[in-house]
Order: structure tokens, then C-alpha cells, then sequence
């Protein structure tokens, strides 16, 4: 016969009551699950997100690029047979004196050799000419000299007349007469000579010169193939157009570059703005003074503060097509970053009013019920359309009235459930 004690009785006791209430505890869970009402949502089924009180910035967006209001062309040297054989990186910082382009030098070395062996030649019959002059001098003024002794012995003969007979008298004047003329024939052949060495040596010297000016001018042109940067910033090549409009692509190394043509351009970073397109409906909320913030689509994470500096007062038209009209709006950045580069994309918000501890919610949170805003807010039965007053829009968000700060919001519009689309939108 089996003895069962107490201790054990009471022990199967607890474990029968625990069991009950466990199954009596699923049993209400289910009943809860299959009997939960259909309009009871939660941030768990749709997205949600906050209203906040604040101050609320009505700004009108542009779109655009960067662009710089100073910048230094670098053109190609009036140098025939430009070829590139070396360029800076695109888009790499230089400072002032850095090298930005190189060209084949070989051309220009080649033709100053050629000009040095001119110049060489040119100096050798210079010398010569001046040389070949001093001795010609030397002999007409020896000749001379001669001459003059014979004139002299020639007038004191002639000085005898007196003494001699008239026969011997007047031969010592023939031959007195004679010596002077040869005496004048020699100077004035002597100032010939000195006049023809003169001007030989005249023209040497314009061949050394001439040779001389072609040799600086190949130097120059040498110096010239390899062209610096005249200021700091960041390089930026052209289009080369030789091969067409169709076919234009930016200089590169092996491209052969016509003298005097634009190769590339140096922007100076600190002048950089952003150029954008404003429409015509926004055009008169506009003026030159207002905030700006501005964001670059490679660097979305910084958001840049300045000023609208100026508001084209006509429209331009875009290249693009369709070709379109519109303003131009130029802000500044407020503030240098040496990322920045010309003709980055980017968005600038022109701050055009400031609405004062306004409540604001996201752009997606406002729907329509009967033609006029609601948001759909949540509460302890779920969400619940109410209307709402649009103060002021922005892309982003929205300044409303007829809701309190810290109120969720759904975030998406679900139509088929009824439960949003009560009677709190009409009231």
C-alpha cells in the first residue's frame, strides 16, 4: 500500500495551480490578439516623427554650381610646335610659381643650337672686319706719313728756285706739285677705307646683333615650354577644340596646342560662389543681403552660411535643352574649405521670412481630406486626422497651426484604413 506524506500532496497542489493560471494567461492573449481594433496603430505599423516648436526659416531653394568670380588663364606660348609632354594634375592645388604645363622642348633646343652656331659666326666676322679695319688704317697712315715726307723734300727743293736755274726751278715745282697730289689722293683714300671698314664693320655687328636677338628669343621661348602658375588655386583645363565642337575634350599630355590659344584657368578659391537658377515666382521674394545656406552634393554633411550677393535683373538662357529662361542667383559660402572645386553641384536655401516659435512637421506628414490639410496624429486609439492651418512651406518641412509641439505624426497615408479618415478632419 502506498503512503503518500504531506509534504508531497501539498507540492502537486502548487504545480496543478501554477499550470491553471498559465493557460488561463494564453488564453486572454489570444483573446486580445483576435479581438485588437482594426484602428489602433502604432509606430510600429507606419513611420512617425515629432512636431517641434521653433523658429521656422521660409526659404526658397536653387539649384546651380560653383563658379569663381576671379580667375587667371594660362594661354600657350607664341612658341611654334607646342606639344604637351607634362601636365599637373586636374583639380590639384598649386601655389603661386608651381609648375602647371610643360611642353616638347626639343624643337626650340634644337633651333637654338643652330641660332648659337649663327651667333658664333655671326661675333668670328665681327672681329674680323674690325681687325681687317685697323690694319688698312695702319697702312694708309704709314703711305700717308711716306707721302708726306716727300712733299715736304719736295717744297724745300722748290725753295731753291732763287738759287738754281729757271729750268731746275720749275722741275722742283712739277715735283713738288705732283707729291701733293698724290699726298691728297692717298687721304682721301684713306678716309674711304676708313668709311668702307666702318661699314663693314657696321654690318658684322648687325649679324652678331641679329644673330644675338634670335638666340634670346629661342631662350625665351625655351623658358616658355615650361609654364608656372601665376597665383594659388587649383588647375582647371580647357576644351580643346582642334578636333571640332562635337569631339572637344580637355587638354591632355601628347595634345598639340596652337600658339597664343587658352589652356587652362587658375579660379581663386576665396572668390567661389554658388550660381544658381531662380524662377521667375520666386524672383521678387529675393534680394541681395539674405541668409543663405548652402550645400554641396559632395560634402552633404556641411552646410555652408552666407549671403545672396546679387539676383541677375534679366533672365539667361540655359544651353541646355529644352533651352530654358530663368534668374541667376549668386551666394556666397561665408566660409573657405580647400575641397571645394569649380562646377560642383549644389543647393543653396535663400532665407526669405522668419516665422517665431512656429510648429513645424515634416513636408510628408501633410495630406489632404476634403480638399483641405490634415495630419494624421496619433493617439491612444490610434491615428487620428486632424486639420491643420499651413503657415508657410519649405520642400522639407512645414509651419502649421492646430496642433501643439511634441505631437507624432505619421509619415505615410494609408487609405484603406478608414479609422484616418474620421470626422476630425471636418470639424
Amino acid at each position: 500500500m502506498n503512503q503518500f506524506s504531506p509534504a508531497k500532496d501539498r507540492a502537486r497542489t502548487v504545480v496543478a495551480w501554477l499550470s491553471a493560471l498559465l493557460a488561463l494567461a494564453g488564453a486572454v492573449a489570444l483573446a486580445n490578439l483576435a479581438f485588437r481594433p482594426v484602428n489602433a496603430k502604432t509606430s510600429n505599423t507606419l513611420p512617425l516623427a515629432t512636431a517641434r516648436r521653433g523658429e521656422f526659416l521660409v526659404t526658397v531653394t536653387c539649384r546651380g554650381e560653383l563658379v569663381a568670380q576671379s580667375s587667371v588663364q594660362i594661354t600657350a606660348p607664341h612658341v611654334p610646335n607646342l606639344t604637351i609632354v607634362w601636365m599637373a594634375p586636374s583639380n590639384s592645388a598649386v601655389k603661386e610659381g608651381d609648375p602647371v604645363i610643360r611642353f616638347d622642348p626639343s624643337g626650340a633646343q634644337r633651333q637654338l643650337k643652330e641660332k648659337e652656331a649663327a651667333l658664333a659666326q655671326a661675333v668670328a666676322s665681327l672681329h674680323q672686319a674690325k681687325a681687317q679695319a685697323a690694319i688698312t688704317n695702319e697702312q694708309d697712315k704709314l703711305e700717308i706719313a711716306g707721302l708726306n715726307q716727300v712733299a715736304e723734300l719736295a717744297r724745300i727743293e722748290a725753295s731753291k728756285a732763287e738759287i738754281l736755274s729757271a729750268i731746275q726751278g720749275e722741275d722742283n715745282r712739277i715735283t713738288l706739285s705732283l707729291a701733293e697730289d698724290k699726298l691728297r689722293v692717298k687721304q682721301a683714300a684713306a678716309e674711304f677705307n676708313s668709311a668702307s671698314a666702318r661699314s663693314k664693320v657696321g654690318s658684322a655687328d648687325s649679324q652678331r646683333k641679329k644673330a644675338q636677338s634670335e638666340v634670346d628669343l629661342i631662350k625665351g621661348r625655351l623658358a616658355e615650354t615650361e609654364i608656372r602658375s601665376p597665383g594659388g588655386g587649383v588647375v582647371n583645363y580647357l576644351m580643346n577644340y582642334s578636333q571640332g565642337w562635337m569631339n572637344a575634350k580637355p587638354f591632355k599630355i601628347g595634345d598639340s596646342v596652337w600658339p597664343g590659344s587658352a589652356v587652362a584657368e587658375i579660379p581663386n578659391l576665396e572668390t567661389m560662389r554658388l550660381k544658381g537658377k531662380a524662377e521667375e515666382i520666386d524672383r521678387g521674394r529675393m534680394m541681395a543681403g539674405q541668409d543663405v545656406r548652402v550645400t554641396l552634393d559632395p560634402f552633404p554633411e556641411k552646410t555652408f552660411t552666407g549671403k545672396l550677393e546679387r539676383v541677375s535683373a534679366l533672365t539667361e538662357q540655359s544651353f541646355e535643352w529644352p533651352p530654358t529662361r530663368s534668374f541667376r542667383a549668386y551666394a556666397t559660402l561665408g566660409e573657405g574649405d580647400a575641397r571645394l572645386r569649380p562646377q560642383m553641384n549644389g543647393r543653396t536655401d535663400i532665407v526669405v521670412d522668419r516665422l517665431p516659435n512656429a510648429i513645424s512637421v515634416p513636408s510628408k506628414a501633410i495630406f489632404a481630406r476634403d480638399g483641405r490639410p490634415v495630419v494624421l496624429l496619433l493617439g491612444k486609439e490610434g491615428l487620428r486626422a486632424t486639420a491643420v492651418e499651413v503657415l508657410a512651406r519649405n520642400p522639407d518641412e512645414v509651419a502649421v497651426r492646430g496642433i501643439e509641439a511634441g505631437a507624432q505624426v505619421a509619415l505615410v497615408d494609408d487609405p484603406k484604413d478608414k479609422s484616418t479618415q474620421d470626422t476630425g478632419a471636418k470639424k
